[in-house]
């Protein structure tokens, strides 16, 4: 071997300086270059403008998207300071924006509380800009620095007097690194503003897009009820077990705590935990402790109105039926779990929140015994439902394919037993199961054909949804188990994709396993394991030559470059396929194309499977209107 590459000595050790480090490896900053980390460099300067509004110095945020996709971001706060830092010599916002974990956020004294825990927001953001620039307007002046791929390209200048105080950032992604895309998507960001403003009550967040100078979106967000009005806006459309949100708030051991909850008729729980604006997907302590101490009162008012057969209680998950949530935390140093902020690991969090929680809701459950009483009747019929279900569960709980007749006569399984190389397919109808079982490759390949109406699990409880033959073969093919049984580690296959036909039946079948999968099976999406084959719509063929088109436009560019009269089959359903060309369109890993179903937003998902799948036709009446613009090709 050539001993220069051996070589491995002083030389070989490289010292990042300054912002090389964010350049040479971005993904340990913002997650990753794809188009999530692009919208999290908004987030990093926003986060900014939020943490001087939390100390008071500020009551109205702006996001402006651009032309060219440009961001520009304005408060009217204290203004970053200009005064030159002690440390660096340096004007301290010039350090701000180029040293590392430089910033106020380590200072309780300038900021009791901020979303950023390392002071490395602005520095990453004009490490990763093209250019990035900085208008202050501070104590009667107005101040600009500029920068160019992180570095100072216009010093610190003073551009005259100004009648007001305040920040605005304004800078462009570096299209080198992040390569994949450079466009933002307005919804992700006005999704996050609106969630901003729900969070701190009071505080004006606008969001605008000029990307089309003929058509500028302007949106303009300001909640005087806080969570409340959050509370309020996720169980819109849901039909309600009472009409008041409760909600406490309090301080204690220098923690801000807001709590709001109301419950709905459905049977889906959603608590949203938040700590310093930043949603914590894994909940933690503050959520923990909502939960224990709402299962304690609500057992203690269940024993006192002797509504209790004798030595009866009820479980967390009988209490949390229909709820809807938010427990939002204001901490000045609080501890997660891992790297990415998604756990709160704080135990002084759980004690305040427990503290707050406790005397708030006992007040409002005596407060209101209309609703503490239909409350309490619905917690009893969740858990006269669980133990109906515990029987029903039972049946799920798989060790092979050969546990149940009806349910092995179904199960096309793959040989190989490594769950990581296999996939599993869940088709519509005989005829497609029947193509797709000769089509595939059964090493790696299992087929599960549907041979009945899925049951909408929306409006349904776990004993009923366990009595439906569809979803019973599919929790037991899946090998996870489900309720309170769940192990996503016991998973069979590592790919769960959905298969349907290209019309509305399609879809609505899609729909409907989808919103299962959602609300009793969520960690399979939050680990990426669920997909949505895409069949194509037409196949082409003059002579030969056969190419297939998987939507109108790319139907148009086959037609542009073929000159005669082809033959085109538009496919009303897979079963119309024979097995080689399922395999060749649709299920051939060289040449498919699956679309992985995320959740980047679990409170939006939430919102829009309850809108779609649940009783208000009103709302979804209004939703298909809204969407019908964006319809292509329905069901010709």
């Amino acid at each position: 071997m050539d001993n220069t590459i051996r070589k491995y000595d002083e030389s070989s050790i490289q010292i990042l300086e300054g912002l090389e480090a964010v350049k040479k490896r971005p993904g340990m900053y913002i997650g990753t270059t794809g188009p999530r980390g692009l919208h999290h460099l908004v987030w990093e300067i926003v986060d900014n403008s939020v943490d001087e509004a939390l100390a008071g110095f500020a009551d109205t945020i702006g996001v402006e998207i651009l032309p060219g996709n440009v961001i520009r971001v304005t408060d009217n706060g204290r203004g970053i300071p200009i005064e030159v830092h002690p440390k660096t010599k340096r004007p301290s916002v010039e350090t701000v924006f180029t040293v590392l974990h430089a910033g106020g956020k380590f200072d309780h004294n300038s900021y009791k509380v901020s979303g950023g825990l390392h002071g490395v927001g602005a520095s990453v953001v004009n490490a990763l800009s093209s250019y990035l620039n900085v208008e202050i307007h501070k104590d009667g002046k107005q101040y600009l620095i500029g920068f160019d791929h992180g570095f100072v390209k216009q010093e610190l200048l003073c551009l005259g007097e100004t009648d007001r105080n305040g920040t605005t950032v304004t800078f462009l992604a570096d299209a080198e690194i992040f390569s994949e895309s450079q466009v933002y998507e307005f919804e992700t960001l006005r999704n996050r503003i609106q969630q901003l403003a729900f969070l701190n009550k009071g505080i004006r967040f606008w969001i605008e897009d000029s990307r089309e100078t003929n058509a500028v979106v302007h949106k303009e967000y300001k909640y005087d009820g806080g969570v409340r009005e959050y509370v309020q806006f996720l169980n819109q459309g849901k039909e309600l077990l009472h009409q008041n949100v409760a909600y406490f708030e309090g301080e204690q051991e220098g923690i801000t705590v807001e709590i709001a909850m109301q419950y709905n008729e459905g049977y889906a729980a959603n608590i949203y935990p938040f700590t310093n604006n930043i949603t914590n997907p894994e909940g933690g302590t503050h959520e923990e402790a909502f939960k224990t101490t709402l299962t304690r009162i609500i057992n203690n008012f269940g024993r006192n109105l002797n509504i209790f057969k004798k030595d009866e209680s009820l479980l967390g998950e009988d209490t949390r039926e229909g709820l809807i949530a938010i427990v939002s935390v204001k901490h000045p140093d609080p501890q997660f779990e891992g790297q990415t902020k998604s756990k709160l690991g704080s135990s002084d969090a759980r004690r305040v929140v427990g503290n707050i929680m406790s005397i708030g809701l006992e007040r409002f459950l005596l407060e209101n015994p209309t609703a503490t009483r239909v409350i309490l009747d619905k917690a009893i019929m969740a858990q006269r439902a669980r133990l109906a279900a515990k029987k029903a569960r039972e049946a799920t709980r798989r060790k092979s394919p050969l546990d149940s007749l009806g349910f092995a006569s179904k199960l096309a399984d793959c040989r190989t037993k490594d769950a990581t190389r296999s996939e599993i397919y869940i088709v519509e109808g005989d005829s497609a199961g029947g193509s797709a079982k000769q089509g595939r490759d059964s090493e790696f390949q299992a087929i599960l054909p549907l041979r009945g109406k899925v049951l909408n699990v929306e409006k349904a409880r776990l004993d009923k949804i366990l009595g439906n033959k569809e979803i019973l073969s599919m929790i037991q093919a899946f090998g996870t188990g489900i309720g309170e049984d769940f192990q996503v580690t016991s998973a069979r296959y590592h790919k769960i994709i959905i298969m349907t036909d290209a019309d509305v039946d399609g879809a609505h079948i899609r729909t409907l396993l989808l919103t299962f999968i959602y609300r009793y099976l969520r960690p399979l999406i939050e680990k990426g394991y669920v997909y949505i084959a895409q069949p194509p719509l037409f196949k082409v063929q003059q002579g030969k030559n056969i190419e297939y088109a998987y939507d109108e436009a790319q139907m148009e560019l086959i037609m542009a470059k073929i000159t005669g009269k082809p033959v085109i089959q538009r496919y009303k359903g897979l079963g119309e396929m024979n097995p080689e060309q399922l395999w060749d369109t649709t299920m051939d890993p060289e040449t498919r194309t699956l679309l992985q179903v995320t959740l980047e937003d679990a409170m939006d998902a939430d919102r829009v499977f309850s809108m779609l799948m649940g009783e208000d036709v009103l709302s979804r009446r209004e939703f298909i209107q809204e969407n019908a613009v964006y319809v292509r090709n329905l069901d010709v």
